[in-house]
């Protein structure tokens, strides 16, 4: 119980979203299964997926710089609630159409109204938390992104073989049941801020180059974000891709299931890391975190056909996704004034999403030329580089931001 008691005291629409996340990630039957949908169902090979991939993050740019934007001059709570209902029909429409590339593009659709509300949704957390605070209330909001998922992705992947259409639906009211929540029962989005550090203090009037001049270790940052969102996004990627590819169609209950236990070790794990390991530093935590998710997902590369391994590297993968997201949420929200949070979300999405959809094509071509044990030795390569480069942020960031360490 001792680890639940770090999450009093917060303000009453953290644990709005909280609730608000639990229901969108139930009904996120889709996301975990798309890579299979692309391959099983419709039949494109890796290298085609990657493409599609790259294609939709292409697109996808603009609107990562547009969402920084209006997270830092709109209202965000309506931010959210105007994507969300976009996303809400692209999926109310797919769960009524036969699947088909229509079906592909109208979900990617519903993915840029997300990607969209991604800084809105990050910033108004912030909002309603201050310095030290601020850990726990990411650390709640990703615990209440993953109860959900517990369950979701096994449902999705035993929808997946006869009713696929019956996932669309469940993700659209899912969503909508959300947006309900944050429409009625968000009323503030500020709180009284009693301990933030010299470095958010609000630049009205800034230019964004101007704040990042004054803090140049965010360039290492914004690379090895980019190196370790590649290496990460082999979880929907080159894992599905190599179930698919031992299993066939039932690859998707297979990884459905290992979803599930992603969910249930972020669940249990949490709060047990965040109160464990609260005093260590969060760019540490970062290296940390990396560290585990490069181990753990390379390790697939020699689990072959024996389901056991997978799972139990799906455990060691998602404690550094645990201690990822503790040091990684926060770290931005206190080295950059509040009044540029939105837009430096917006490069890091940027950076993240691009290197990894380019790097995913190379990926998908080494899968299609050598095969998939090429292909994981590729990610553990750059996952080495991605975690010289968050050792080296780590080393540096004292320098940069001294006062955070007084």
């Amino acid at each position: 119980m001792r680890f639940l008691q770090q999450y009093k005291n917060l303000s009453k629409e953290i644990y709005i979203l909280f609730f608000g996340r639990i229901v969108t990630s139930m009904g996120s039957l889709i996301w975990p299964i798309m890579t299979l949908i692309l391959k099983n169902k419709l039949g494109y090979s890796a290298t085609t997926i990657a493409t599609i991939s790259m294609a939709m993050g292409i697109v996808q740019l603009p609107m990562v710089l547009l969402g920084g934007k209006v997270a830092d001059s709109l209202n965000r709570k309506w931010v959210i609630i105007c994507c969300d209902m976009v996303s809400v029909t692209c999926f109310f429409i797919c769960g009524l159409i036969p699947l088909s590339i229509v079906s592909v593009v109208l979900f990617y659709v519903a993915g840029v109204f997300a990607t969209i509300e991604g800084p809105s949704y990050d910033a108004i957390v912030a909002d309603l938390s201050d310095g030290d605070s601020r850990e726990h209330a990411y650390s709640l909001q990703y615990l209440g992104g993953n109860l959900g998922l517990v369950l979701a992705p096994t449902l999705g992947g035993l929808l997946f073989k006869h009713y696929l259409n019956v996932a669309f639906f469940i993700t659209s009211i899912a969503t909508f049941s959300s947006t309900v929540l944050i429409f009625f029962f968000v009323k503030r989005l500020q709180v009284e801020k009693k301990n933030i550090s010299k470095y958010e203090e609000k630049q009205e009037g800034a230019r964004l180059w101007d704040v990042l001049k004054e803090r140049k270790t965010f360039f290492l940052y914004f690379i090895a974000t980019g190196l370790a969102g590649l290496v990460y996004s082999q979880f929907n990627y080159l894992l599905p891709l190599n179930m698919e590819h031992l299993y066939g169609a039932d690859g998707a209950t297979w990884f459905g299931m290992m979803t599930s236990v992603n969910g249930f070790v972020v669940v249990v794990g949490t709060p047990v890391i965040t109160t464990l390991f609260g005093r260590i530093r969060d760019v540490r935590k970062m290296v940390i975190g990396e560290t585990l998710i490069v181990v753990g997902l390379v390790s697939c590369r020699y689990a072959g056909t024996l389901i056991p391994l997978y799972f139990l590297f799906m455990v060691v993968f998602t404690l550094g996704e645990i201690f990822n997201v503790l040091g990684g949420s926060p770290y931005m929200t206190r080295r950059i004034p509040s009044t540029h949070w939105g837009r430096v979300n917006s490069i890091l999405n940027i950076f993240s999403g691009g290197v990894s959809a380019m790097g995913n094509v190379l990926v998908g071509s080494i899968v299609d030329a050598k095969g998939f044990n090429a292909a994981w030795e590729m990610v553990g390569a750059v996952g080495v580089f991605a975690i010289a480069g968050i050792a080296l942020l780590a080393l540096l960031d004292k320098k940069q931001f001294g006062l955070l360490y007084q």
